[in-house]
């Protein structure tokens, strides 16, 4: 089990891998752009041999806090090189510590923010890709796991799956509002078992919350601390393909 070293300093100098391509504004595509708004970076990813009449299922990854977009060229190649299109926007916070980095703030305007901008990046997704509208997932690291999770239930009906890597549950804002299409919601959560940002003994306070409200989890813990690793990213790629799987009589 290898621990992932995620976005350096210089990535937004390297060069970018087969199968990824850079897209330095997005922007807010069907909202009026502000001087606020204009240029929101993501990255997207197209599978190795990708065929155009294929639907694909579509991973929109929300990266970790004092990161960016450019996480997605990291995670997906130990994802599946072959099963997804991608598309990753960048975090609503930006970080003061650290030149071009990022993450995801628990507030009611940065929530809006963030659910805009993976809509956004949702569309594009669509425009560039053949994409299975029944097979969109929502998939977030640390701070962007608890926003995955949010806008997961939120907006239940727009994503076939949510996963959060050593995200913790979302509190403020009544997260489970909708718990009654929430729970139809599957969710994968992947927690370390010495993580000092998400305890053990907050996943257990999580995990009976979800239970009380009939949520549909799957909960795998694995060795050592803060971060993430390839196994991770391996049960990741197993857990959603049986949801695909799962739901080829949809297509």
């Amino acid at each position: 089990m290898n621990r992932l070293d995620l976005v350096t300093d210089n990535i937004s100098s390297s060069p970018t891998p087969a199968g990824f391509e850079e897209l330095p504004d997005v922007g807010l595509l069907r909202r009026r752009r502000t001087s606020r708004e204009a240029g929101t970076p993501a990255a997207t990813f197209a599978p190795v041999h990708y065929e155009v009449k294929y639907a694909y299922p579509l991973l929109v990854w929300l990266h970790g806090t004092a990161s960016n977009e450019h996480e997605l060229r990291q995670v997906m190649p130990l994802v599946s090189t072959r099963n997804y299109v991608a598309v990753a926007p960048r975090g609503t916070w930006t970080d003061p510590r650290h030149r071009g980095r990022y993450g995801w703030r628990q507030t009611s305007e940065t929530i809006e923010a963030a659910q805009s901008r993976i809509a956004d990046c949702v569309s594009l997704a669509e425009r560039r890709f053949h994409v299975h509208a029944k097979r969109i997932f929502l998939v977030g690291h640390g701070s962007g796991g608890t926003m995955a999770l949010r806008v997961g239930w939120n907006q239940p009906n727009r994503f076939a799956g949510v996963v959060a890597i050593n995200g913790p549950l979302p509190t403020r804002f009544s997260p489970l509002r909708r718990v009654n299409e929430a729970r139809r919601v599957p969710c994968f959560l992947a927690t370390a078992r010495h993580s000092r940002a998400y305890p053990a003994s907050r996943v257990c306070r999580d995990l009976r919350l979800l239970h009380v409200a009939g949520c549909t989890v799957a909960l795998r813990q694995y060795p050592g601390g803060d971060g993430m690793t390839s196994n991770m990213l391996a049960d990741l790629d197993r857990w959603l393909m049986e949801l695909v799987c799962g739901s080829a009589s949809d297509s």
